[in-house]
């Protein structure tokens, strides 16, 4: 990154990175490297990373800070809070969704469906932008906040959900039927629909967990 940057603009950008899947867990962050990447000095350096440590991506490894191990039996506890808190934010976001929130929820919709066969990274990264959008349409900051956490423990997750066969395209249907009860107001259908397509995910990366450690 060419120019100086503050701890802040660096942690996000940081941040960014990791929940893209671009460091792999156990992959180091040594302050070094990264103050002469940035072109700052290793204070705001240290203080970028201790943010992302605070936050659960990073962790204390025998040579220094590192991206965060998965942990099967914690990244299981995460899909059965957000099957709960996701249900919750459906049905919050059928009740308090304006018109805007809807245009924003199809256009993302929209546009991951012209999307011709993407990525790991990119089928993540819209994945979690469509959420945080139905988020933002419960007007509830506290439950935002809530479920901003727990998504950033299944960043440590090699591979996502989505690469499953033919999951991409029926998750992308779920979000579709979503979209359409928080549109007609239907906060109970909106939230068995969500704990539904959380559920799918969960028994996916179950499936996956157990053949990675068979």
């Amino acid at each position: 990154m060419a120019g100086r940057v503050d701890a802040a603009s660096m942690h996000g950008e940081l941040k960014a990175e990791i929940l893209r899947g671009e460091h792999s867990p156990g992959a180091p962050f040594r302050e070094v490297a990264l103050a002469e990447r940035f072109g700052v000095s290793r204070t705001p350096v240290r203080e970028a990373l201790g943010r992302l440590q605070q936050e659960g991506l990073l962790e204390r490894g025998t040579r220094g800070l590192q991206v965060r191990s998965l942990d099967p039996e914690q990244l299981m506890q995460v899909y059965d809070l957000r099957i709960l808190l996701e249900g919750q934010a459906a049905e919050e976001a059928a009740a308090a969704r304006t018109e805007i929130d809807l245009a924003r929820l199809e256009g993302l919709l929209a546009r991951d469906r012209a999307l011709q066969d993407p990525d790991n990274g990119t089928r993540l990264t819209t994945n979690v932008e469509f959420h945080e959008a139905l988020w933002a349409a419960t007007r509830n900051p506290v439950l935002r906040d809530l479920l901003d956490r727990l998504a950033t423990h299944q960043v440590h997750a090699p591979t996502s959900t989505l690469t499953a066969p033919g999951r991409w395209e029926q998750s992308l249907d779920e979000h579709a039927a979503l979209i359409g009860h928080v549109r007609e107001r239907d906060g109970a259908a909106a939230r068995e629909a969500m704990r539904a397509h959380m559920g799918t995910a969960r028994q996916l990366r179950l499936e996956m967990l157990s053949r990675a450690l068979g």
